[in-house]
């Protein structure tokens, strides 16, 4: 009966986040200021979420910051994000294997 009642709180505690702005916001946002907002919160939130996992996943400081400035760098030129990722991990692997062999 627990798992049932923890089950349903969860769904509803997933479910108002979702519905509540379709519920407020019926009509478009006019405000240019909220809608600039609104446009970078998941850029911002991904952000947040990813960034420092970057910097625990390889454990090593110096291969974890080489992979992320070639992935900056990368963006900066707008290349794909499969093209930014799979460039990122290879500067990762590299250096990492040039750390391993000094």
């Amino acid at each position: 009966m627990k798992a049932l009642i923890s089950v349903l709180v969860m769904a509803l505690v997933t479910y108002i986040p979702r519905v509540f702005p379709l519920v407020v916001f019926r009509k478009q946002i006019e405000n240019v200021y909220i809608r600039s907002f609104l446009f970078y919160v998941p850029y911002a939130v991904l952000a947040a979420l990813t960034f420092p996992s970057i910097f625990w996943c390889t454990g090593s400081t110096a291969t974890a910051v080489a992979g992320t400035i070639a992935a900056i760098l990368l963006a900066y030129f707008e290349k794909s994000l499969v093209v930014v990722a799979v460039a990122a991990i290879l500067v990762v692997y590299i250096s990492q294997l040039l750390i391993a062999a000094m």
